[in-house]
């Protein structure tokens, strides 16, 4: 690589740019009386959905000591979309010392029991939240990354003729505290982006019986046929579950039966049996383990989803599930990979920042979120990394059911980055710069001298295991990113293999490595690509390489060009991306490397290294190309590669 170039594009801060108004497609047509309007959990689907986005009214105010709900005045905003997303109708960035609050009335509620509950579910609120029903604390939640319910039944006024109020404050430290906040800075400039802040996911309530399901959590085994379900409800009651079309252990009749299947998840059968009921115990847990007897595995190639039907008591619940693996072990040339189902398989992977110019972390639609799965896979991508972000839950049901193996990062933290030390010289001399220990003595150069900060990163990493444990797609744990925030990593990956023992660790994705994941993994950006040999004889992944630039007029958020490679035309980056891929990457294979992620989907801000614009108006590359990189067409080098 040009390392002339990767100096000149040592990121700055620019936070007093005026970014170019740039709307993707979705955006452009957005309804605001019909805002991401899906149901917002599909691993989790109730029958009883009531999605209060749109227009709520808001005010940010300095913040002050005192506990009143100012009045609430400033204008409208576009609930889901973040205060600074041209998407949101405001534009204004919240600062670390002011207040945003929301308001809405709720509409009315429904009554199906005798003893109905009601849930009010945030998907995310950036960063903590303080929630209120006709002027009364419910709870607080802090974390901006994962989404938290409460019960608001004793604080809703279920008389007809009255109207019951939401309200909703907002903080944001963004990058002024060790809290976890992924890329966003208030200094937006190179690798860091804007910050935005407020409720950037569906909010919506509904009822269930007095009686119903918690929590769910879905294992398949390794023997790739047994499934174990447990199912956690708030009392004692009858529970059972069935999967829809299967006799129990029948098999999947006919060649269409994936896309038969799919569609099957937005249905609900009446027609309930149980299963195998083994357990229960004082935490009302019930646990069930059955076998399939011809199970469809699900790959990228072929990904079918079983579909779930529960019900506990007068509570029904849908979800899903698939039969897979994903593991470490030794090829039949004694080199270390990746294997899906018992098989090698080669990860092409490409990273994923889940951005947008006119939603920044909100897609506009929920279409827009299926197009960047589907165009990756067009481009011969079977897995995306999604980077230091976690995403709205139907993003991992599209990968689930189109096919995308996804890697999930740990969203990082910590107070402000040493950059030199943790990013650029690890970067430019990895022998010299990138073997420091993580220990006690380095918190402060790794950015986490605070106690409460590393407590508060272990909780919202088990937590995000937790959350994300049923997702199929997801088969890579990625702990921490290049030392921002790291600390302890052994300690980490031994805490979350006690959260999930069926995935594969990425410990240290870059550099900082403690020995302890599965993978050897390796930023590289500047240096030729190889394969490095790792002591503790782990599967070696390029866990980021690539970074080509690309500008185009018109499609850009600013006319700085940050990335790690200059191309002027479209044609020239075409061909320097599939030398890269044939003459760098596939000879790899061979050679031992187990995966590779390349940098990156799409551009960001001033970061126009991506595949397609920001904007996602224009795709940089085509897999189709004829000439010189017809090996596309002719030899696959993202299939099986232990064969």
């Amino acid at each position: 690589m040009d390392l002339i170039d990767a100096i000149k594009t040592i990121d700055k801060p620019h936070e007093d740019d005026v970014l170019n108004r740039l709307y993707t497609t979705w955006g452009e047509n957005l309804d605001p009386e019909h805002v991401l309007t899906e149901y917002p959990r599909p691993q989790f689907v109730r029958d009883s959905y009531v999605n209060l986005n749109g227009y709520w009214d808001y005010s940010m105010v300095k913040e002050s000591s005192s506990d009143d709900i100012p009045e609430i005045s400033d204008g409208k905003i576009l609930v889901p979309f973040s205060p600074e997303a041209i998407l949101s109708g405001v534009e204004k960035q919240l600062k670390p010392d002011e207040i945003l609050w929301y308001k809405r009335s709720l509409p009315k509620l429904p009554k199906t029991y005798d003893n109905s509950r009601y849930l009010l579910h945030f998907g995310a609120v950036d960063q903590f939240a303080d929630v209120y029903v006709n002027g009364k604390l419910v709870g607080s939640h802090s974390g901006g990354y994962l989404p938290f319910t409460f019960d608001i039944t004793g604080y809703l006024d279920l008389d007809e003729a009255k109207e019951n109020t939401l309200i909703v404050k907002v903080r944001d430290t963004s990058d002024t505290s060790y809290h976890s906040r992924g890329k966003q800075t208030l200094k937006r400039g190179g690798m860091y982006y804007t910050a935005q802040s407020g409720i950037w996911q569906t909010v919506w309530l509904e009822e269930v019986p007095d009686i119903y399901v918690k929590e769910l959590k879905i294992t398949p085994e390794e023997d790739l046929k047994t499934v174990s379900i447990t199912i956690t409800t708030t009392q004692s009651t009858s529970v059972s579950v069935k999967i829809p079309g299967q006799e129990l252990v029948k098999a999947p009749a006919s060649s269409d039966a994936p896309e038969r299947h799919n569609d099957s998840l937005e249905k609900f059968s009446s027609d309930i049996c149980p299963l195998n009921l083994s357990k229960k115990n004082d935490s009302h847990c019930y646990t069930f383990r059955f076998e399939l007897e011809s199970p469809h595995l699900w790959s990228p190639e072929d990904p079918y989803l079983y579909p779930l039907q529960i019900v506990a008591g007068s509570d029904r619940v849908r979800s899903y599930f698939a039969i897979r693996s994903y593991s470490i072990d030794t090829d039949s040339a004694g080199v270390r990979r990746f294997f899906l189902n018992n098989k090698p398989y080669f990860l092409m992977g490409v990273l994923d920042q889940g951005y947008w110019p006119d939603g920044l972390y909100t897609a506009p639609s929920d279409d827009a979120l299926i197009y960047d799965i589907k165009e990756m896979k067009r481009l011969k991508f079977n897995m995306m990394r999604k980077h230091i972000k976690i995403e709205a839950a139907r993003w991992y049901y599209h990968c689930d059911k189109i096919g995308m193996i996804v890697w999930q990062d740990m969203v990082c933290g910590g107070s402000s980055y040493a950059k030199p030390v943790v990013t650029y010289l690890p970067t430019l001399f990895p022998k010299v710069f990138g073997r420091l220990s993580d220990g006690p003595a380095y918190y402060k150069t790794f950015s986490r001298h605070s106690a409460e900060g590393r407590k508060e990163w272990i909780e919202e990493m088990k937590n995000t295991i937790k959350y994300l444990y049923n997702v199929p797609s997801i088969a890579t744990w990625v702990l921490f990113n290049e030392g921002w925030g790291q600390f302890n990593a052994a300690g980490a990956t031994i805490m979350a293999r006690e959260c999930d023992d069926t995935r594969p660790i990425d410990q240290a994705s870059g550099w900082f490595d403690e020995g302890t994941g599965n993978y050897r993994s390796v930023h590289n950006y500047f240096r030729p690509l190889a394969v490095e040999k790792d002591k503790n004889k782990r599967a070696f992944v390029i866990s980021e390489y690539g970074g080509y630039t690309c500008h185009i007029a018109g499609h850009s958020s600013v006319d700085r060009i940050y990335g790690y490679k200059k191309y002027d035309t479209l044609d020239a980056l075409g061909v320097a991306y599939y030398n890269l891929i044939n003459g760098s990457i596939k000879p790899l294979i061979k050679q031992g490397l187990a995966g590779a992620v390349y940098t990156q989907l799409s551009d960001v801000e001033e970061e126009v290294n991506g595949l397609m614009t920001y904007d996602r108006r224009i795709t940089k590359i085509n897999p189709n190309i004829d000439g010189d990189m017809s090996y596309f067409l002719e030899n696959d080098v993202f299939q099986n590669s232990g064969k």
